[in-house]
């Protein structure tokens, strides 16, 4: 085994510009599967924090007449016992509401949270970006888009008129923006007294939401919360229920990228067969003198293993470096007006290493061949033969 590698080794210095090109294409193939998988990794977590990374990744509401939860305080002890699993829980009173802004009036969704723990799931202490959080009954926040409509500002008192006629004034203490428009026009934010007691709910609450430490895994945990629930007519929903288009782009984009690597691959693999192939036809009269000497084999085909296990992990080695050099370029040179990359690059190491795994594999694989052909190889026809 020692003289096998000996001459595997010799034989890739004496051919330097054939064993440079192998190296080159197996470093070509791993770096475009490495920017490709991490590239789609990137862009598929991105747009999940984008869509659901700060809104209820799994939400337990009621199927009552008046769609209410009732002593939800034991309700929010049953979910909390998943954790860690589940990350963040918050309980929600909400109901629609109209603003009457003078010039004309505005439909909005009041919002009642124990702030400190909704801020967990909508970071809403981040968004705002003038005033501060409501600390006391009757005080909220609104969002930009709706500031602007009504010319409401921080200090400003609002009147807003609950579903069942009655209206109560409440003081602007902040402004923020969630990045959402749509949420940014319609929700007024308050303390969960403040909208139980405007919305009339009493003691009870719309919704106890919740998110996962493993976004995709939220259907299965969504369903272990369900069958736990001790109260009756409740009903747990999961985001991934709730947005099949958007789990049916990222199934595609996954494929996809899957498709790529595979078949850069299958183009390594060829090319390092067709090479290697070619060496042993040209060393073949070498060959065949060892073969003569004495050499086995099994001998023989391991010559051609070592050049292939050398040759993978020199060309992993380079294919990662180039790898990383092309994500750099392009969170360099792909940016958004802000100089932030258009799409982040998420560094998923233990892919890192999968693809460095498969290109020495790979490599080893393409070997198989030129082995065999080398172990049939039969010394005097080709002494014979020159």
């Amino acid at each position: 085994m020692r003289l096998a590698l000996k001459i595997a080794l010799r034989f890739l210095k004496s051919g330097r510009g054939q064993t440079v090109l192998i190296v080159l294409g197996i470093s070509i193939g791993v770096a475009v599967q490495l920017f490709i998988g991490s590239l789609i990794q990137g862009l598929q977590i991105n747009l999940v924090n984008t869509t659901i990374g700060s809104s209820s990744q799994v939400t337990i509401t009621s199927t009552s007449e008046d769609k209410l939860i009732d002593n939800w305080d034991r309700t929010l002890y049953e979910a909390n016992l998943f954790k860690p699993d589940v990350i963040n829980v918050s309980v929600a009173a909400d109901g629609p509401a109209t603003l009457d802004y003078e010039v004309d009036t505005a439909p909005v969704l009041v919002r009642g949270f124990n702030i400190e723990d909704s801020d967990e799931i909508y970071n809403i202490q981040e968004g705002i970006y003038d005033g501060r959080l409501p600390a006391r009954k009757d005080e909220v926040v609104i969002g930009r888009e709706l500031s602007l409509l009504a010319g409401i500002s921080t200090g400003d008192r609002i009147l807003v008129l609950n579903p069942g006629g009655g209206s109560v004034r409440f003081d602007v203490t902040g402004l923020y923006d969630l990045g959402v428009s749509s949420i940014n026009e319609t929700w007024v934010i308050t303390n969960l007294q403040t909208a139980q007691d405007f919305l009339g709910m009493g003691d009870k609450v719309s919704s106890v939401e919740m998110q996962v430490a493993e976004v995709f895994e939220a259907d299965v945990i969504g369903d272990k919360i369900s069958y736990a629930l001790s109260g009756e007519n409740l009903k747990v929903d999961n985001w991934k229920d709730q947005n099949q288009s958007l789990l049916s782009g990222l199934n595609g984009q996954s494929v996809s990228s899957y498709m790529i690597q595979v078949f850069v691959l299958v183009a390594v693999l060829l090319g390092i067969s067709s090479v290697l192939a070619i060496s042993v036809v040209q060393r073949s009269k070498q060959l065949g003198i060892l073969k003569a000497m004495g050499i086995k084999d099994r001998e023989a085909s391991l010559i051609f293993v070592f050049q292939g296990l050398m040759l993978g992990i020199l060309g992993a080695i380079m294919g990662i470096a180039f790898g990383f050099g092309l994500l750099y370029s392009f969170t360099k040179f792909a940016v958004n007006p802000d100089g932030t990359p258009v799409v982040p690059i998420f560094v998923n190491y233990g892919f890192i290493a999968l693809s460095g795994m498969f290109a020495v594999a790979s490599a080893m694989i393409a070997s198989l061949i030129p082995a065999r052909i080398s172990s049939r190889l039969n010394p005097i026809e080709v002494i014979k033969n020159g």
